[in-house]
């Protein structure tokens, strides 16, 4: 083969570190992005908090300060995106001509710091909620924790703690006996090897430790089944307590019988009349099958809305939340020393930083306009759903408004991922406001989001005794003029997590 070379010409798309920065701040959420935010000013000496939204977070402790600040938020948020993103640092996003002209050569030094930057801490004493912050930022108990603190003081031997340390282990989340007593033994035989040659640990000493804990708060917890949790419970109510007799005949032999409603087996087999079955089904339900949720160390995850609708004057208005993120602005202090005709290591750091910090608020000023015209062309789309509810909600695709706001449809995606809209109605993500189509009897469409709300509002108004089949609420919808298979009604009611119509049967 002979070498040779060869010139083409061609063209490829190539994606720009700061278009690469604008997509990635695209698809954040709230948290992340405000960590972002954070490490960004922490990295970067050129980005700052703007002093509003500094004075904001240091007065919040006195009321006349909270008011002032709530009625500057709200005339803030009544802006658009780009003009609250600006208005951190609307002069530091221009391009670097005219930021060199308007950099002052020197800084003056004969003023003081605080002429500059005022001392806005608050002169009186810390607010005693401060002084909790280890008790509110805790994280919740165990179930496990819960447990060995009664297991600690309850009098046993130390054999038998040992015994119960290794019970209270096998206890999943919702406060059942994950493992056999025989495996129990086993493990805990492995584990203590020293304690079990000492002392030969036979099953019904893992037994009696086990009841001794299924005496322990949650009441339930520790049970092998449905049955045994149930039991528990109710041999914890004082023996006065009415229908307690009839509550245990049914647990301990027609548990499948209520399980399946089959209520008329039930009366028959239990010979309870059916007044008196109502009362006693009441006290069952009165009873928890999953003891273990009573307690949990997770700790709450609160949504933070990315933009909030409100109607004003008969029409919706979509507003960006001014308090997913700090306000941002370049630090004029360290812009100023940067240099024209300098070509030092250390100004062209500074160069290299004052670049990267207005790409940053130009990503941030692009990502907050996409948001909110994606999130107004979704609204402009489902005003039924905001006046009427979800009966009125229409179908949408990513299609629809990719070509409304003449952008990709992964733009979209991008975009309503993880982000929330605060509605008079609720808190919904913004891919809820997407769905699916169902033709109509009249030519229409009818989304699935109001099938789903129409099946829903039928089961809730339906007859306790007789519900309504998979078949009749599809006949009912045909009557409406909304054509639905059976099986499409069955998946949509397992997807709103209702039983079908034979367990959903019942007296009271």
């Amino acid at each position: 083969m002979k070498a040779s070379l060869q010139l083409k010409l061609g063209q490829q798309l190539t994606m720009t570190p700061q278009l690469q920065q604008a997509i990635r701040l695209l698809q954040l959420s709230t948290l992340d992005l405000q960590q972002e935010i954070q490490e960004a000013l922490e990295s970067n000496p050129m980005l700052e908090v703007s002093d509003d939204d500094r004075n904001t977070s240091d007065t919040t402790d006195s009321d006349s300060n909270t008011e002032t600040n709530a009625q500057s938020q709200s005339e803030e948020s009544t802006q658009s995106a780009k003009e609250s993103v600006a208005e951190a640092g609307s002069e530091e996003i221009m391009n670097s001509e005219d930021w060199s002209d308007s950099i002052p050569n020197d800084l003056p030094v004969d003023t003081a710091w605080d002429d500059i930057y005022p001392n806005n801490a608050p002169s009186g004493p810390a607010p005693e909620e401060d002084s909790d912050f280890e008790t509110r930022n805790s994280v919740g108990e165990s179930l496990q924790d819960h447990l060995l603190w009664q297991l600690n003081l309850t009098p046993m031997s130390d054999i038998d703690k040992l015994i119960g340390m290794s019970i209270i282990d096998s206890i999943n989340t919702d406060g059942y006996l994950s493992s056999t007593v025989e495996e129990i033994l086993s493990g805990f035989a492995e584990s203590n090897q020293e304690e079990a040659d000492a002392h030969e640990v036979e099953l019904d000493e893992v037994q009696a430790v086990l009841k001794r804990i299924q005496h322990f708060d949650p009441p339930g917890v520790a049970s092998r089944d449905l049955q045994e949790c149930l039991l528990i419970q109710l041999n914890q109510l004082p023996d006065d307590t009415p229908w307690l007799p009839q509550a245990k005949l049914i647990i301990n032999h027609y548990l499948n019988l209520l399980g399946n409603r089959d209520y008329a087996q039930l009366m028959r087999r239990s010979r309870i009349k059916e007044a008196d079955l109502k009362e006693v089904i009441k006290l069952i339900q009165s009873l928890n099958p999953r003891p273990g949720e009573q307690i949990s160390g997770d700790t709450p995850e609160y949504v933070i809305p990315d933009v909030v609708v409100k109607k004003i004057n008969d029409r919706w208005k979509v507003e960006l939340n001014p308090e997913i993120a700090p306000k941002i602005r370049v630090n004029s202090g360290y812009a100023s020393l940067v240099k024209r005709a300098d070509s030092s290591a250390d100004n062209t750091y500074m160069k290299d930083q004052l670049q990267e910090a207005k790409w940053f608020i130009k990503s941030l000023q692009s990502r907050n306009e996409t948001l909110l015209k994606v999130s107004s062309k979704i609204v402009e789309h489902q005003q039924g759903f905001l006046d009427h509810g979800e009966e009125a909600m229409k179908p949408l695709i990513l299609h629809d408004i990719a070509e409304a706001v003449e952008m990709h449809e992964s733009t979209i995606s991008r975009v309503t991922t993880q982000k929330y809209m605060h509605t008079p109605r609720g808190i919904f993500e913004l891919k809820y406001f997407f769905s699916s189509h169902v033709s109509t009897a009249s030519g229409g469409e009818c989304s699935s989001t109001a099938i789903r709300a129409i099946i829903k509002k039928l089961v809730a108004a339906e007859s306790a005794k007789k519900p309504l089949s998979d078949s009749k609420i599809a006949t009912i919808l045909d009557e409406q003029g909304i054509k639905v298979a059976r099986r499409t009604i069955a998946k949509y009611r397992e997807a709103m997590s209702i039983p079908p119509s034979n367990e959903r049967k019942r007296l009271i």
